[in-house]
């Protein structure tokens, strides 16, 4: 299904759970983000939230050439600052609606992944990119600077890196970004969606709970101290066998044999 002409939604039906996919559809235009994009892409991820038997999200652009190219430049060339607000503001509540889901996004990243495209990305919780894909925060270059989650990168790469992505506005190819750690995974685009599957694989194998619970624990980790944090996990560990799920998954092993 599509929540509009710019997103669509597909919801795959598998044998341990859903598996949702959100493909942004502008190829035309590199998949840049309009504001019909934007409340698309909103409104797509706040309905999977209280899906409850959804177990991972895989995000896309549409065509081979981009993930997402950025935001749509014709827009934001015609913007005053209140209306400038509006429109960053309305970027930064999308990443925010795909970071509030409760279970693994996956960034699928064909081609280019520019300025709010990279931000989208570093929203999700894991990457895997073509090795055609390219990377960049360009705003410098067209007198804006880069913002709103963009603020997630100098976690992602480092201050060094961070620093030279944004204050450049250079671009930097898949094999770069996978060495700085910006992207988990780079392969051939003909191995893009086997890579996919295979990380869909393992995320399905393991406890859906635990799973919730881990990318939970995460989220909190970003804003806690380390002892806040240590103790936050020990809550979350409590929690795991409130649901059952460790006896009954750990029982084969226990009993020295694998499932």
């Amino acid at each position: 299904m599509a929540i509009s002409s710019r997103v669509g939604v597909r919801i795959q039906q598998r044998d341990d759970g859903e598996v949702a996919w959100l493909t942004i559809q502008r190829p035309e235009k590199l998949n840049a983000m309009d504001p019909e994009a934007i409340a698309a892409l909103t409104e797509a991820a706040g309905g999977l939230r209280d899906q409850a038997g959804l177990r991972a999200v895989v995000l896309t652009g549409a065509g081979p050439k981009a993930f997402i190219g950025g935001a749509d430049i014709k827009v934001m060339a015609g913007l005053d600052p209140t209306a400038a607000e509006a429109f960053i503001t309305s970027i930064h509540r999308a990443i925010a609606a795909l970071r509030a889901l409760p279970v693994p996004v996956i960034a699928r990243v064909n081609g280019y992944c520019l300025g709010a495209g990279l931000e989208v990305a570093a929203g999700c919780d894991l990457r895997i990119a073509s090795a055609n894909a390219v990377f960049g925060m360009p705003e410098v270059k067209i007198g804006m600077p880069s913002v709103i989650e963009a603020a997630l990168l100098p976690r992602l790469i480092g201050w060094g890196r961070a620093s030279e992505m944004l204050l450049l506005g250079e671009n930097i190819d898949a094999a770069e970004a996978h060495r700085i750690g910006l992207v988990e995974k780079v392969v051939a685009p003909e191995a893009l969606d086997a890579a996919v599957e295979a990380w869909l694989g393992s995320i399905l194998a393991a406890g859906p709970e635990a799973v919730r619970l881990q990318k939970s624990l995460m989220r909190q980790w970003e804003t806690l101290t380390l002892d806040q944090a240590v103790r936050a996990g020990i809550g979350a560990f409590r929690a795991s066998f409130a649901t059952g799920e460790p006896n009954r998954m750990a029982a084969p092993f226990a009993a020295g044999r694998r499932h």
